[in-house]
């Protein structure tokens, strides 16, 4: 594929909301070339390559969850290896969602191989002028996805076409000044990528100790074979009996007992009112999207309410370091923890679930909510709707979990909680770096702000 190079000059802004820039502005098409995936029709195969639609691009990743897959004939059917087109992507690519997931962004690697269809754009920068890493971060920015909104089609999905994606313009720095810009926002990417990938890891062994000690009951086992508990000291060893006896869930350790989540923790149900007015700053105000899908809480991107609504939506609950949250609706049976330091107000359709005085394990309750045992309770316990399934506030307190004796959940709370801990600080250090990363990006790449000469070009 060959490029002309492109005489490097300011432009005349005409998309709106465009950068405010001390280096030179250019066209897409001028420095890249512009595709999208495949308009034929396509016959899905049970194995194969990857085909994917905007739905599987995220924000910087493949979301691999649900996708098709094509024969490696209709692979290079669609997608041909000399083809003049921009279709069969290669390293250094970006491809960009075009309907559905409007704006989302992904640098395609080496060892990527998949097809997609036209529902992604291409976009594959010029060499000679344009680095792909600074182009991927130019794209993911929030002003060019502010510039690229103005052109969304406003259907329900979001919709642009490539003459449009043609016709934005980039701010283009010269070539190694966009190899240092890419290089320091990818190490920043990189530290948090292995944040993530830490607290993933942490998050499993902490599931893998609950699954064991709560729900197969390893230790008892072991020890009724004769045989030493794998993992532990002797001290937690002695800990678990070496015989078992019958319960409503079948087999559990003796002198443990089936019990129930209301027993253990208080269930306090939202304020049912009208959502209060958002604001920048002022006091924490949980929503559903706060809650992840790891049992942690994402504090950066909380809304804050007023004093008077503040007072307002605690009047039931003011959720505390130690309290769990789950949602009602939408990722039904979503929870989170609250954080050391933090306490907030909490929104609509979630509840709070706080541990007893007299059960006060929160490492556990929060494992147990988070556990597969505790997924298929609540899926048992939802109310199947036309529209939206629920999970009802009154359901909560009946979910049945395996209880021991105190000095065994003792043991686990010390052993599990460092783990929780150390996957809180690790968020609140993604958090941070996000952030240092979001605010540099704009400067950076506008030429606000320069880097030394010192920085690692070397990608």
């Amino acid at each position: 594929m060959s490029f002309d190079l492109v005489d490097i000059e300011s432009k005349e802004i005409n998309n709106p909301g465009a950068f405010e820039n001390q280096y030179p502005y250019v066209f897409v098409a001028e420095v890249c070339s512009v595709g999208d995936g495949a308009h034929s029709k396509v016959n899905r195969v049970s194995e194969g390559l990857p085909y994917l639609t905007s739905k599987n691009i995220g924000q910087g990743k493949l979301k691999l969850d649900n996708y098709d897959c094509i024969s490696k004939e209709d692979f290079e059917r669609l997608f041909p290896q000399n083809s003049k087109a921009t279709r069969r992507p290669i390293a250094g690519d970006v491809l960009i969602g075009i309907i559905g997931t409007f704006g989302n962004a992904y640098l395609y690697k080496n060892n990527d191989h998949f097809g997609f269809a036209s529902s992604i754009g291409i976009l594959r920068p010029n060499p000679k002028v344009l680095f792909p890493g600074f182009l991927y971060y130019v794209i993911t920015s929030q002003k060019f996805k502010n510039v690229h909104a103005n052109y969304n089609a406003g259907s329900v999905q979001g919709y642009t076409n490539i003459p449009t994606i043609k016709k934005l313009q980039l701010p283009l720095p010269p070539l190694n000044e966009q190899k240092k810009i890419a290089a320091l926002l990818k190490s920043l990417d990189d530290r948090i990528a292995s944040l993530r990938e830490t607290n993933t890891t942490l998050e499993a062994i902490a599931q893998a100790l609950f699954k064991s000690w709560f729900v197969d009951f390893d230790p008892v086992y072991a020890k009724q074979q004769g045989n030493e508990p794998e993992g532990m000291d002797t001290f937690t060893a002695a800990l678990f009996p070496d015989s078992f006896e019958e319960s409503e869930l079948g087999l559990v350790p003796r002198g443990w007992w089936v019990g129930n989540v209301g027993q253990i923790a208080e269930i306090i149900d939202c304020l049912h009112a009208k959502k209060p007015e958002l604001l920048g700053e002022g006091w924490p105000f949980l929503q559903l999207s706060n809650i992840r899908d790891d049992g942690l809480l994402d504090a950066s991107k909380v809304s804050y309410i007023t004093e008077v609504d503040y007072k307002k939506w605690i009047s039931r609950i003011e959720v505390n370091q130690g309290d769990c949250v789950i949602t009602n609706v939408g990722r039904v049976g979503a929870v989170a923890q609250i954080p050391a330091g933090f306490k907030a107000a909490m929104g609509r359709n979630m509840t709070a679930i706080r541990p007893k005085n007299e059960w006060f394990y929160p490492t556990y309750l929060v494992e147990l909510l988070q556990s597969s045992w505790m997924r298929t309770e609540i899926k048992r316990r939802t109310d199947v709707g036309t529209i939206l399934d629920a999970l009802n506030v009154r359901n909560i307190p009946a979910l049945r979990c395996v209880l021991a004796p105190s000095e065994v959940m003792i043991s686990f709370e010390s052993t599990c909680r460092s783990l929780r801990a150390a996957m809180e600080a690790n968020l609140e250090r993604i958090n941070s770096l996000a952030a240092i990363r979001d605010t540099l990006l704009p400067r950076l790449i506008s030429g606000q702000l320069r880097l030394p000469e010192a920085v690692d070009t070397n990608l």
